[in-house]
């Protein structure tokens, strides 16, 4: 006797229920689950590659004390270079790299919390800055890169009206309370001549093109 079609097939989707449930099940089992991050002390920055960067007045900090989200907090440096964080009040921040402070801010944490893991990174760099003014097309403040050089900073002003005056080019810097000035031939230094003018930046640099 010869079944109808659709017996077969129900038969046929009973038979492999079990195996695709089993190989769903296998499937679900053997997926690892995303490890969760361990906690690490004094991370480095996402604004800044360099380990031995000093925090500065005015820079933003994200502080991460694991399991402690009352105390965890993004939170700028003030002007007189701390910061206020909860149980601890007022601490120095100013001076110190990511991984002291994170130390630091373990160390008195301890007082209150057991074994407090604590990472700081720096988000935003607002203390070292430099300037540019005078005949650029985007005149004002810079955040200040690791080994900047003046080339550099002014390729990031959207390049020069059509009256500066490219080979008196400056940079004003100052020294042991002096202002000094620096000369900056724009012309001769992309063709790669005169390369002591074109100095690593400081912190407070001002490039001037007249």
């Amino acid at each position: 006797m010869r079944l109808p079609f659709h017996f077969v097939l129900s038969g046929i989707l009973l038979c492999a229920s079990p195996v695709i449930a089993q190989v769903a099940t296998t499937t679900q089992t053997e997926t690892p689950a995303k490890a969760s991050p361990s906690p690490q002390t004094g991370q480095t920055s996402v604004a800044t590659t360099d380990a031995d960067y000093k925090i500065g007045p005015q820079d933003v900090l994200r502080i991460d004390v694991w399991k402690e989200p009352d105390i965890s907090r993004t939170i700028p440096v003030r002007p007189d270079g701390k910061i206020s964080l909860p149980l601890l009040n007022d601490v120095q921040a100013a001076g110190m790299t990511s991984m002291q402070l994170a130390n630091s801010l373990r160390d008195s944490l301890s007082k209150y919390l057991t074994n407090p893991q604590v990472t700081v990174t720096v988000t935003e760099i607002n203390s070292r800055r430099v300037y540019i003014t005078g005949e650029v097309v985007r005149a004002g403040a810079l955040p200040l890169l690791p080994n900047m050089t003046v080339l550099q900073a002014l390729s990031s002003a959207g390049g020069f009206t059509q009256f500066a005056k490219l080979k008196n080019i400056y940079v004003l810097r100052t020294e042991d309370g002096k202002q000094t000035k620096h000369p900056f031939n724009y012309k001769e230094v992309v063709k790669g001549n005169l390369p002591e003018q074109n100095i690593l930046l400081q912190p407070g640099d001002t490039i001037v093109v007249p």
